[in-house]
């Protein structure tokens, strides 16, 4: 057996020292002439093949399916199913290793990870890696140091100093916790410490703090791991520990930090939004919010978890701008939307606005224009960029009475141009954020019952899924956009395709669901798609959005432009490369289910 077999080539980068030790004793190599069967449609394998040199082409009859080059591995699927779907050959002259059945499927059944790959659903693959990232995100974690984490500030004073000042000295600094000297002595006094002197102990405010400081501190130095400054709040059951550089104290570390390293803290920005006072406090909650998005993403948190968290504070936040913002006259009727991805809880990055206003009667122009005015204005200032297509409560067309939309409704449909098959789109997306809600589903209820009443419209609407080519070849390959740096856009290619057609779909069957996820479990549930192609449609869904998420968050951290969001497959991994071409193919099977189901090709 040859020792130059490549064993960080996918799957096999998967087993360990063993396994690999078992394969390459087991391994043998193979020469191939040009035409030459390597595996008969319909025949058992006998082995596992891996390219070393030239070209396989694997066919469905006389369909050319896919070409298969060095480290491409074939037929798993068929030493799994006990027989190969698709015949094999060489192309050209073909130098291949063989993995013999036996032992290939050995290691199928002793190492998960491995045998995921053999799997025929993507769900299944994704399924597998998931598991394997959170294992690693958790001991990436653990391994940080305390110096990453947020600190308090290491301020000091002296016993001898006043409660009265220590107060004011938390303030003037914005923190919860001060250093307190006591000659030799270092200790930490609180915001509490101080609350219950004066409250609960009734001392004066300008007595010292010494006899209220906790002297009994535990220290960690700024180097040490996270996940002893977890063990050490724990065993000593202390809130706050001191954190050192050398000799020096550099800060305190709180437990409310470390939780939220470890865990996120959705919940204090969720707080801070609901106990806001005004739109100083909106602003910071704003820019918390895109910083939870990095921390869920560094943390592992699967995508659609990430995009709930996000949109529930973005709904938060909208609806406390609305309280801050609506007059009595808009308050008293009327319901504040939000569309889009927005709408269908799939947003992460924050991008453009999309919103709009249900008015359950006229109300005083005055009012109306004012809040129109100033509700675009503070979600521009909170980071939330102008809607392109002016999709805003800002445009009188989206802050109007419900009887102005139920006539637009009928105008959209009846004209069913680009622009009204893209506003009855982002409208059944549409998802209360404040207000009165029966408004919506009101308006909803008219927009479904307007859409179905012609299967002609309902095709013309579904037409939009296939305005993008699909960024996968007639061989497999993936084909990447001219002057974009060999870039991949998953937007255009892949999840949009999946959306719109799901959209489309749920409206011919009148679902009042908004999300993607939740459109495809009804879709599965009234026998529209298949339980399996619904669960891979899913996570083929969620692999892309998670690729996109990445390249945002990584545009952002080199800001640079939004192009700079597209996904370059040259720089993903074998395994997510792989794992993209799976996608794209249930992709493209989808289109091909959206497109008989409408008859698009009539058009």
């Amino acid at each position: 057996m040859p020792n130059a077999f490549d064993n960080t080539n996918p799957p096999f980068d998967r087993l360990s020292p063993q396994e690999l030790e078992t394969l390459r004793r087991a391994l043998d190599i193979a020469y191939f002439r040009p035409g030459e069967v390597i595996i008969k449609e319909g025949a058992p394998p006998d082995a596992l093949y891996v390219v070393i040199k030239g070209v396989v082409e694997e066919r469905s009859g006389d369909e050319l399916v896919a070409l298969l080059e060095t480290n491409d591995f074939f037929d798993s699927r068929g030493l799994i199913q006990g027989h190969s779907g698709h015949g094999f050959f060489a192309r050209d002259e073909a130098l291949l290793y063989l993995l013999p059945k036996a032992i290939a499927l050995d290691l199928v059944k002793a190492n998960p990870r491995f045998a995921a790959f053999f799997y025929l659903e993507i769900s299944h693959k994704l399924d597998a890696i998931a598991r394997e990232e959170e294992e690693t995100t958790v001991g990436a974690l653990m391994r940080a140091r305390v110096g990453d984490m947020n600190l308090q500030p290491a301020h000091f004073i002296d016993a001898a100093d006043s409660i009265e000042t220590a107060g004011h000295r938390m303030r003037e600094i914005n923190s919860n916790a001060l250093f307190v000297r006591d000659g030799d002595r270092i200790g930490i006094i609180t915001g509490m410490n101080l609350s219950k002197a004066v409250v609960l102990k009734r001392m004066p405010i300008a007595a010292p703090v010494g006899p209220v400081t906790h002297f009994d501190l535990v220290a960690l130095d700024k180097q040490d791991f996270v996940y002893a400054a977890l063990i050490l709040m724990t065993k000593t059951n202390k809130r706050r520990v001191a954190v050192r550089d050398g000799g020096a104290y550099v800060g305190i570390l709180e437990d409310i930090e470390l939780l939220s390293f470890v865990a996120g803290n959705a919940q204090l920005v969720a707080g801070r939004i609901d106990r806001a006072n005004g739109m100083p406090d909106l602003v910071i909650a704003a820019r918390e919010i895109g910083d939870q998005v990095r921390l869920l993403r560094r943390q592992g948190v699967k995508i659609a978890v990430v995009a709930e968290i996000v949109s529930d504070l973005n709904r938060r936040l909208f609806s406390k701008l609305f309280e801050f913002l609506a007059p009595p006259s808009i308050r008293a009727g009327a319901c504040l939307i939000v569309m889009g991805s927005e709408g269908r809880g799939e947003q992460t990055v924050r991008t453009d606005q999309d919103n709009a206003l249900i008015l359950a009667r006229p109300v005083d122009e005055a009012d109306l224009d004012a809040f129109r005015r100033d509700f675009t204005a503070a979600l521009e200032s909170f980071g939330f960029a102008p809607c392109p297509g002016n999709v805003m409560v800002r445009n009188p067309m989206w802050s109007q009475p419900l009887d102005a939309y139920l006539g637009a409704f009928r105008r959209w449909i009846a004209i069913p141009d680009e622009n009204a098959h893209m506003n009855v789109a982002i409208f059944y997306d549409a998802d209360a954020v404040a207000g009165d809600a029966s408004l919506l589903a009101e308006a909803k209820t008219a927009l479904i019952g307007e859409a179905r009443q012609s299967s002609a419209y309902l095709s013309h609407f579904a037409r939009a899924t296939e305005a993008f080519p699909m960024p996968i070849g007639f061989f497999n390959n993936l084909l990447t956009l001219d002057g974009s740096g060999d870039a991949v856009d998953l937007k255009k290619g892949g999840i949009f395709p999946i959306v719109h057609g799901v959209r489309s779909l749920a409206l011919e069957r009148g679902l009042v669901e908004t999300g993607t996820a939740q459109r495809i479990q009804r879709l599965v549930e009234l026998g529209a798609l298949s339980r399996d192609f619904g669960r891979e449609l899913t996570q083929s869904l969620y692999f892309l959005m998670t690729l996109r998420l990445d390249a945002q968050l990584a545009a952002e951290l080199a800001r640079t432009s939004a192009q700079s969001a597209l996904v370059r497959p040259a720089e993903l991994s074998s395994l997510q490369r792989d794992l993209l071409r799976d996608a794209f193919q249930v992709v493209k099977q989808f289109r091909e289910i959206v497109r008989r189901h409408f008859n698009l090709g009539m058009f």
